[in-house]
């Protein structure tokens, strides 16, 4: 009875730590959606210019660094602010010259930003209701990582359109992988710092953002 008991308080622990982790996840990952979205609206609205390529690989590796050295002291949740802020700075510009378009720049925006709720949602849902092991995927994700640097440093010499959409779509996969694999994680309790998990999910809804947008404006953003 002793050791069942003792199994029985573990596992119990187990379920409240990992329904913690969870619920301070979602919970910073909405205060910095939120900081984000208004820092872009700011930076658009202001008419302020993109940063440059160089520029965003510079601070975003360099604030992700920054997250990851604070991740277990209370100035992680600063370094998280400063990163998700940094990039809705960099997309406010971006929203911004869209929006310029006219009525069918601000329907690209918003059906991308429906595109990437409801991947997002329906993702997370899925591991959530599944309990399913997403580790598996990491030798694909890795294998997509790297064809996506080599995509995206061959596209900055060769700008070809066709290219460009090819990496947006490989980022939408990448990103809905790495969706499942930071849930699964969470739920498995393979990850205990929801500083970290809000990183990486914010990071791939980010990306599936910017990627739908770069597809629908391809497809419609030219039409009349």
């Amino acid at each position: 009875m002793s050791n069942q008991a003792q199994i029985s308080t573990a596992r119990n622990e187990s379920v409240l730590t990992t329904n913690k982790v969870l619920r301070n996840t979602y919970m910073l990952l909405g205060m910095t959606l939120g900081f984000s979205a208004v820092v872009a609206y700011i930076t658009a609205s202001m008419g302020l210019p993109h940063p440059g390529f160089l520029v965003t690989i510079v601070g975003f590796y360099g604030l992700l660094f920054l997250v990851h050295k604070t991740a277990n002291s209370a100035t992680g949740l600063l370094s998280v602010f400063a990163l998700t802020g940094f990039m809705g700075y960099t997309l406010g510009p971006i929203l911004g010259m869209i929006s310029a378009i006219g009525p069918q720049g601000n329907e690209i925006i918003m059906t991308a930003l429906g595109g990437t709720a409801l991947i997002f949602f329906s993702l997370s849902a899925y591991v959530l209701t599944t309990k399913k092991d997403m580790s598996f995927l990491g030798g694909m994700m890795m294998a997509l990582f790297v064809v996506l640097i080599v995509g995206v440093i061959a596209n900055l010499f060769m700008q070809m359109p066709a290219l460009g959409l090819a990496i947006s779509a490989l980022f939408i996969l990448f990103s809905a992988g790495a969706i499942l694999m930071q849930t699964s994680a969470i739920v498995s309790g393979g990850e205990r710092n929801y500083v970290l998990a809000t990183v990486t999910l914010y990071v791939s809804i980010y990306n599936l953002f910017l990627s739908l947008i770069n597809i629908l404006m391809a497809f419609g953003g030219s039409d009349d």
